[in-house]
């Protein structure tokens, strides 16, 4: 499924697919990417290495800062062990997608 824009909405959250770059040097949110033909995704940097879970541990920590939303919330349900990976986040989409477009707003000017 292409996606008009790195996350949509979902029943009960939204569908959010990112780029992570691990033993990036930090971690961090760094804004939307798009790869030739790919739909976009929002960028991340993880200071982690891709060994034993340890860069999708990573992941989830920087989104839940990014969003404000419980750990739990987030779940990796595609590319677990790829660099584009599709995480679902649970809560009130509006609120979700709101946040994300906030977010990214200073990135995209």
């Amino acid at each position: 499924m292409t996606l008009p824009h790195a996350w949509s909405p979902v029943p009960g959250g939204i569908r959010l697919r990112v780029r992570v770059t691990p033993r990036g040097g930090r971690d961090a949110v760094e804004g939307i990417g798009a790869d030739t033909g790919e739909a976009p995704h929002l960028k991340l940097r993880i200071a982690s290495a891709p060994v034993d879970g340890d860069a999708n541990e990573a992941v989830i920590k920087v989104l839940v800062k990014w969003l404000g939303v419980p750990k739990t919330n987030i779940n990796i349900v595609g590319g677990e062990t790829m660099r584009l990976k599709t995480l679902m986040i649970t809560g009130d989409p509006v609120q979700l997608l709101h946040r994300c477009q906030i977010l990214v707003a200073p990135a995209a000017a």
